[in-house]
């Protein structure tokens, strides 16, 4: 009999450290997977890891025609609310940054060495480049500010197939004939996700400004510049498929719930609201394995860049890690509470004994302090 007992608790603590030592493996993949998608933490970037700030992310379907004639509009609202809970712009700070772009398609592009290649073109606009863990190979990116906006950031094998070099910043390429400076040359996605959903397309980026000469539309494009930026009014290309911003978050939520203000209703159908800056959390992605199926289905025709592809999939995949997770921790906790259910089943059977065992105890121990107590008092008189 005893020798059974002892096998069975052996048996029972081998588990429990199975258990613990898998949890914490699983912990550690998982925030290592969490990691490795950077842009997601762009805001701890801005704002620093108190959580005063919060990135938000909108991707839209195409027929949802959100535009840059929206920025405007957007951006006052955000303000809007933001005054609501007394957050105001600092002087010469910007209050919410943020960035958009979509898709142009695939160009015939070519260099000044008579090389020819396709790639795929993303147009970009506002701080598009400060949300992105690109790393710069040579050169350095585009801004809004650029006087000039024909420079364009292109990725390592698309420099490399035009001049044979990664070190061509300031030669010129040209897209579907209309000619460009190379302003910076960035390396390739280094993660499993991001490859596996970049494919193997060459990459360029591009500003609004220079779309509708690439795309052939510049003649035949309107558009209205009412609530447009100078700089923004010079682009007729307007369509946006992702925009992203970084907004305080003086309260819980309030940066998702001012984004779902601002489009949820507009836009009910043909937008994907996504906060990055809380989205690989251990707990949410638990929680998410009973809607896992219907995350990974979309039919709303949103489009997402492959960057936020890589970030589903890796939401996926931690997704069924923390929950695997949380099933692992049941055996400590059962056992636990195994234990404490006989402790007290323990107590209440031994509970006389242990009272008379306690009392015992306590009239020797106070009998002690009143000798000594006695004892310094004799020795004072």
């Amino acid at each position: 009999m005893k020798l059974r007992i002892k096998i069975r608790h052996i048996i029972l603590a081998s588990a429990n450290a199975a258990a613990l030592i898998s949890a914490a493996v699983m912990t550690a993949v998982g925030s290592s997977m969490a990691k490795s998608q950077k842009y997601n933490y762009t805001a701890l970037e801005w704002g620093g890891k108190n959580g005063d700030y919060a990135q938000m992310s909108c991707f839209f379907s195409e027929s949802a025609g959100f535009s840059v004639d929206s920025l405007n509009s957007v951006r006052s609202m955000m303000l809007s609310e933001l005054q609501t809970v007394a957050v105001v712009p600092e002087e010469g700070k910007t209050l919410v940054p943020d960035a958009y772009s979509t898709s142009l398609g695939g160009f015939q592009v070519s260099s000044d060495i008579n090389r020819n290649t396709s790639a795929e073109i993303t147009v970009v606009g506002g701080d598009f480049f400060y949300f992105r863990d690109f790393e710069l190979l040579d050169g350095s990116f585009f801004t809004m500010d650029d006087i000039m906006q024909d420079g364009a950031v292109i990725d390592r094998t698309l420099a490399w197939s035009l001049y044979g070099s990664e070190n061509i910043a300031g030669m010129d390429m040209y897209i579907n004939g209309v000619k460009f400076y190379i302003a910076g040359v960035i390396d390739l996605p280094d993660t499993k996700p991001e490859k596996q959903c970049a494919g193997k397309e060459m990459r360029a980026y591009i500003s609004y400004d220079m779309a509708d000469e690439v795309s052939g539309e510049m003649e035949t494009s309107t558009f209205s510049s009412g609530n447009m930026t100078p700089d923004e009014a010079s682009a007729a290309f307007t369509e946006i498929t992702c925009y992203e911003c970084i907004l305080p978050n003086p309260v819980d939520s309030f940066a998702k719930n001012t984004m779902e203000k601002i489009f949820g209703q507009q836009y009910d159908g043909k937008v994907d609201i996504v906060s990055n800056s809380n989205r690989f959390e251990p707990k949410k992605r638990a929680k998410a394995y009973k809607k896992l199926s219907s995350s990974v289905v979309q039919d709303n025709g949103v489009i997402y860049p492959y960057w936020e592809n890589a970030s589903r999939i890796v939401e996926y995949k931690l997704t069924r890690l923390y929950h695997g997770r949380k099933l692992i921790l049941l055996i400590p906790f059962l056992t636990l509470a195994w234990i404490l259910f006989r402790l007290i089943i323990l107590w209440r059977r031994k509970k006389p004994k242990l009272k008379r065992y306690l009392s015992l105890k306590l009239d020797r121990l106070l009998h002690r302090i009143r000798g000594i107590f006695h004892r310094k008092k004799n020795e004072q008189e």
